[in-house]
């Protein structure tokens, strides 16, 4: 049976340190099938995602609260509450939180099947 609506609330809460290379706290929940993750996901206050390749891959990041920048491709951009940041295959990026509060963002990373 194909989902057509995921419901966050019944997906189990993972609390990761150090993403992908990252510090601090990721507490996320993730809906994954063969061609996508989708994620509701918290960097908790003073972490980040560590800088990491989409080699497979895309992400498209859609920041629902919170402050934090992200660096990629020699560039260091802020974002904040209603900014969407986009990965495209074949680039890396980081994502962190600065700031005192939790930042809280919903993620795609669709599969590049070849």
């Amino acid at each position: 049976m194909i989902t057509m609506i995921i419901k966050y609330s019944e997906i189990e809460e993972q609390r990761i340190q150090g993403f992908k290379g990252g510090n601090g706290e990721l507490v996320t929940r993730n809906f994954v099938d063969e061609n996508n993750k989708i994620m509701l996901s918290h960097l908790k206050p003073g972490a980040n995602i560590g800088y990491h390749t989409h080699e497979m891959n895309s992400e498209i990041i859609l920041v629902l609260s919170g402050e934090g920048y992200f660096e990629y491709d020699d560039t260091t951009e802020r974002v904040k509450a209603g900014d969407v940041h986009y990965c495209p295959q074949g680039h890396s990026h980081a994502f962190y939180n600065d700031r005192k509060e939790d930042l809280a963002y919903f993620a795609i990373v669709p599969e590049h099947h070849q």
